[in-house]
């Protein structure tokens, strides 16, 4: 018998609060100009679900389909008609065990940070997943 993953995670207060189950169908660590600004960083970590694996409870605000809660501003995920990507960061649980299959934008990679080993790595954009 194969047991489902179930994630949980959140905002920083807690008035929002999600799980996905199962494993991310892809995942991966984007460098892009929006991702830094996004995340105060110089990278984002995110992995993507279909919708059907999601549920939340709580209010959000969104912008450009990028959501957040409204009390805090912790970002947690982006929203897309197939599904959701969601920032690792607010998992509960850290380390996480998602680790990247892709890295993209890598020529905004810093130049002190090392290609993550296993990943694809694309110079910009990747193609449509």
């Amino acid at each position: 018998m194969t047991v489902e993953v179930v994630r949980t995670g959140g905002c920083l207060c807690g008035a929002v609060r999600y799980e996905v189950r199962g494993e991310p169908y892809i995942s991966g660590l984007c460098h892009c100009t929006i991702c830094r600004k996004l995340t105060g960083s110089s990278f984002s970590a995110t992995a993507n679900w279909h919708r059907s694996q999601f549920h939340m409870t709580g209010e959000l605000q969104t912008y450009e389909h990028r959501s957040f809660c409204p009390t805090c501003g912790s970002r947690l995920f982006y929203l897309f008609d197939e599904g959701l990507e969601v920032f690792l960061g607010p998992l509960d649980t850290a380390p996480n065990d998602i680790k990247p299959m892709l890295e993209v934008w890598t020529v905004r990679r810093e130049h002190w940070l090392p290609p993550v080993s296993g990943a694809i790595s694309y110079h910009d954009n990747p193609p449509k997943i």
